[in-house]
């Protein structure tokens, strides 16, 4: 990010032109941009408990008012975002692969039939002169295991008229569109949809800041970027982007999406072009697969599209396997910083650390000498008890007395979104649904597959892990 943040050309870095003149060459500043939306896409994978042995499977392992701090987001960043809203998905599609879903292994798994798939952000107010205005994020975790996902693109499509009922030709993949809209009655955590989660919490947004600058922005990668295409364009076909009590007012929306599959049909596609305040970028990796599927006839790409190749990066190993090149951090964060599109050398224009690269993966060369898989927790979650035996410790302060969850402690921040009195009510169902008052544990866990869920592990392993489909995060 510059120094002066983005609050200069925020409007335009934003699609407001459609990104004229700024793909080719990739303009400095949306090159931060785009890096800036991806590091808060790659939150959802580093806090997702991938562990289908443990209870909390399928999980966020912080807090929402941990989220950001945990996750190395706050530290040397001037903007901050507080978390005001986690989104839980299931789905009634008896076919649903669990590369959309990660199912425990145990009886009584804590998310039941749901899972964790990302979060609803909002910037804070001292961030407003860095940003711009008041920026609203909805952020889409993608998919679980590749391999199986592959195996299982087949899906037909299906109307949409759930989410567009006004459009009768506009179709979408079924299982995209089942994990928006399926809810379960019996369920705890999504009695609503995720549409309706997302749904309700933007439009309680847009009235409480109806009278500022603001920006929905909506971002994902993989299956988290085509739940974002689809999310961007619910909110501003039927208007949610809008204040009831100022209807003429609309805030604009934006999707960035990061090697995101094809989300439905000509028809759909035509449906959110001509939305005036909706813009969609999708940027894609030369060597990354996921672009073009499903392979099937019907299906069209919806945005504007930034193609980056990481291929002739000097710091990466060679990319054989499809998870690695599906990788957000090294395949679409390192190429954002580097690329300079398929027919130029590779030369890192953002300075931001090539330790990042291992986080999940070891496509680092070993020059830099950094581990691989290095984002682990301690002894990979056990502790030893008083007797001398080792236990998964998974959540702390489990079980929590009188079924509360216990939190952390932790001072407001001053940078927290603040909430005028007549507000409150309103925004205590937005920090605290009733029904999320279980959401909001710190779990204190290390996921047995950390080093495995990019399809890797230690080097001489990784063709037969890819090989064996075992599980990834993407």
């Amino acid at each position: 990010m510059g120094e002066g943040g983005f609050a200069g050309k925020w409007r335009k870095l934003s699609g407001e032109d459609n990104w004229n003149s700024l793909l080719e060459p990739l303009d400095l500043d949306l090159r931060r941009y785009l890096i800036f939306y991806g590091e808060r896409v790659q939150a959802n994978y580093d806090t997702f408990i991938l562990d289908r042995r443990s209870r909390y499977a399928g999980a966020s392992k912080f807090t929402k008012k941990q989220f950001f701090l945990r996750l190395g987001l706050d530290k040397g960043n001037p903007i901050k975002y507080n978390v005001v809203k986690y989104i839980y998905a299931t789905s009634t599609s008896p076919t649903a692969p669990q590369s959309f879903l990660l199912k425990s292994l145990v009886k009584d798994p804590y998310l039941g039939q749901s899972n964790w798939m990302g979060y609803i952000a909002v910037s804070s107010e001292k961030s407003k002169p860095l940003l711009g205005r008041r920026d609203i994020v909805i952020s889409w975790r993608g998919t679980i295991q590749i391999s199986e996902w592959i195996e299982n693109f087949d899906f037909p499509l299906k109307p949409t008229t759930k989410v567009f009922p006004t459009s009768t030709c506009a179709l979408a993949h079924s299982g995209f569109l089942s994990i928006y809209t399926s809810s379960h009655p019996n369920s705890r955590f999504n009695k609503t949809s995720a549409r309706d989660q997302v749904v309700s919490t933007i439009k309680k947004l847009v009235e409480k800041y109806k009278d500022e600058d603001v920006s929905i922005t909506v971002i994902g990668h993989s299956l988290g970027g085509a739940l974002a295409t689809l999310t961007g364009g619910d909110i501003a076909v039927n208007g949610y982007n809008k204040p009831t009590s100022r209807p003429n007012k609309s805030f604009p929306v934006t999707v960035f999406a990061y090697g995101n599959p094809i989300l439905g049909n000509i028809c759909l596609r035509e449906l959110l072009d001509k939305q005036e305040n909706l813009h969609i970028l999708r940027t894609v990796n030369m060597i990354d697969f996921i672009q073009f599927l499903p392979p099937l006839i019907g299906y069209e790409h919806i945005g504007h599209k930034l193609v980056i190749d990481t291929r002739k990066s000097p710091y990466l190993k060679a990319i054989e396997s499809y998870a690695k090149r599906h990788n957000m951090e090294a395949s679409y964060l390192h190429g954002l910083a580097g690329s300079h599109g398929v027919d130029k050398e590779f030369k890192l224009v953002i300075t931001r650390d090539l330790a990042l690269v291992n986080k999940r993966t070891n496509l680092l060369k070993d020059e830099y000498l950094i581990p691989n898989h290095w984002w682990t927790q301690q002894n990979k979650g056990m502790v030893q008890l008083s007797n001398g035996s080792w236990k998964l410790h998974e959540l702390k302060g489990y079980p929590p007395q009188n079924d509360e969850i216990e939190y952390d402690d932790m001072d407001d921040d001053e940078d927290e979104i603040e909430h005028d009195d007549k507000d409150d009510d309103d925004e205590d169902d937005i920090e605290h649904d009733d029904k999320d008052d279980d959401e909001e544990c710190e779990i204190e866990h290390y996921d047995k597959d950390d080093d495995e869920d990019e399809g890797e592990g230690n080097d001489e392993d990784d063709k037969d892990r890819d090989e064996a489909g075992v599980q990834i995060s993407l």
